[in-house]
């Protein structure tokens, strides 16, 4: 609810923004900007962009002290672009010398540590993001990942995991094998879920929710080694060796 509320807050402001620039007029060529006032949508969510972030990335474009004619927003907005986790920026002058900054961030989903040596987050819609030095606790994929996979497919996995908060919390890792094969790693317990490769995914994941609910509780978290989860119809489980 409250995400909601902020998104909506940041878009009435946006929407006033602009009818303020195109109304009001300014006091006159010598007038300069006094403050900036920076808006971030989803800020309640898990993300890394923060207003601080925000003053730090437009040191070298501050406008503060600046002729409020000769600030171009246009200009602040690609100095912000060139961050890989926002999505969007929008800059607009309103009256008092006030320039304001709404950042729409790009959301992390996963963490991508492939065997090629690639380390970077990709977002909900597939796209890689640099590390640049920010650290999140999201589930890990490591091996066998090219960027088309995680474009497509790992999207795919992550979203599965990431949207139910029993998988979110329970999975630490996902490896991708080289034949494609995914398996599953959990915080808790010792043993490893092999979920085939991706074809159903998602109702195997269902599957092995039952399982999961029903049957663990009863036997154990340290009963199996290896619970086989990639044929739909079954679930198949080894026991641990002590």
């Amino acid at each position: 609810m409250k995400t909601i509320l902020k998104l909506i807050l940041c878009l009435v402001l946006a929407g006033y923004l602009i009818y303020a620039f195109f109304t009001f007029p300014f006091k006159g060529s010598d007038e300069v900007c006094k403050t900036v006032n920076i808006c971030i949508v989803d800020s309640a969510k898990a993300g890394f962009i923060t207003q601080a972030e925000v003053r730090k990335m437009i040191q070298k474009v501050n406008p503060v002290g600046l002729l409020m004619d000769s600030i171009h927003g246009a200009d602040i907005e690609n100095h912000l672009m060139r961050n890989s986790f926002i999505k969007n920026a929008n800059c607009y002058k309103s009256p008092g010398g006030v320039v304001n900054i709404i950042v729409t961030q790009r959301l992390p989903l996963l963490r991508v540590l492939a065997d090629n040596g690639q380390d970077y987050y990709i977002d909900e819609t597939g796209r890689a993001m640099n590390p640049q030095g920010y650290s999140a606790n999201l589930i890990v994929a490591t091996g066998h990942i090219s960027k088309k996979y995680a474009e497509t497919t790992l999207k795919m996995i992550g979203h599965s995991l990431v949207e139910k908060d029993f998988w979110n919390n329970m999975i630490e890792q996902i490896q991708i094998e080289e034949n494609g094969d995914i398996i599953l790693i959990p915080r808790v317990g010792n043993h490893i879920i092999m979920m085939g490769d991706s074809t159903d995914f998602n109702k195997k994941l269902r599957n092995l929710t039952s399982f999961y609910k029903k049957v663990m509780p009863q036997v154990g978290w340290n009963k199996y080694s290896r619970i086989n989860a990639e044929h739909t119809n079954q679930i198949i489980c080894t026991k641990s060796e002590s």
